[in-house]
């Protein structure tokens, strides 16, 4: 049963998020806006909000579950079940022995050929997750500095970073789908219009739910980073963000665990930093030597 509990805390939480809505919805449809002489009474209705939830945490919900799937479908990977080099022992292991401290059922460790130095971590909930790693980043980095990036990608899953980051997604995607149904409501009698308004709206949007989702995504970058250094220590995992930093200017890449193609507007303090869903290495180093140092965490 345990390896169902993300997915039940999922499902409660939407539940409590309907609730909460409609409850919202109802209050400020009836009684608030009447009062700015706003009267939108007859015509929408909870059902409206009904389908804006179940259409925005559904795409979110399916998302999460065929995670894995995508994930092995988008790169050509072979999975470590049995581990036969050195360096397939020591991701194996690092992974093994993380996932029995923290009590976890361990995750699936998958391998893939690419000399970009990377690592992710998915799945639905934290008993039913995936660790993987190129190649080239288990040949980049020292033995001490492969096991912290593994502590950061198992933060993540120990975490339930990705259950946390679905349900932001679909409440974001609730509010979308739902206001861009209201708008075109305005225009029943223009069915075109109404279609136009509610695409036009739904990609606008869209685009400004984004920032609310990588602001939380940064956030728990920051916390695996914290979590590796507690299981590993911080000097690891410091200088495996440093050679990773080095390592992808050489290669003129930008890649998951190095970082997102906007972390450099995000440390530059650039607008389009509000989108890039990791901080720049500098900015997670800053925060580690912090943590090291004894001052405040990010």
């Amino acid at each position: 049963m345990k390896s169902f509990k993300s997915i039940l805390l999922l499902v409660v939480t939407n539940l409590l998020i309907f609730v909460s809505l409609s409850i919202s919805f109802t209050i400020l449809v009836n009684f608030i806006l009447p009062i700015f002489g706003v009267d939108l009474r007859g015509s929408v209705s909870g059902a409206d909000l009904l389908w804006a939830l179940l259409i925005g945490f559904g795409g979110a919900f399916i998302s999460l579950l065929m995670s894995k799937y995508l994930a092995r479908a988008g790169l050509q990977m072979q999975r470590i079940d049995a581990p036969q080099s050195a360096k397939e022992h020591l991701v194996y292991d690092s992974v093994a022995q993380l996932a029995n401290r923290l009590g976890i059922r361990m995750p699936e460790v998958w391998v893939y050929w690419n000399d970009e130095p990377n690592a992710f971590a998915t799945g639905p909930g934290r008993n039913h997750s995936m660790v993987a790693v190129s190649s080239g980043l288990v040949n980049l980095l020292s033995d001490n500095e492969v096991r912290a990036v593994l502590a950061h990608e198992m933060g993540h899953v120990y975490n339930g970073d990705m259950v946390s980051t679905t349900l932001l997604q679909g409440l974001m995607n609730t509010f979308v789908f739902w206001l861009s149904m209201l708008a075109a409501r305005q225009f029943d009698d223009r069915p075109m219009v109404a279609f136009g308004v509610s695409i036009v709206l739904q990609i606008s949007l869209s685009f400004l739910a984004l920032i609310p989702i990588t602001w939380f995504s940064r956030r728990r970058e920051f916390a695996a980073d914290r979590f590796a250094a507690e299981q590993v220590g911080v000097a690891p995992m410091i200088s495996a963000l440093q050679k990773l930093q080095r390592g992808a200017e050489a290669l003129h890449v930008v890649h998951d665990v190095v970082r997102d193609p906007m972390a450099t507007a995000y440390i530059s303090g650039s607008w389009r930093g509000w989108f890039a869903t990791h901080p720049s290495l500098e900015a997670r180093v800053a925060a580690l030597q912090a943590l090291q140092n004894g001052y405040s965490y990010q």
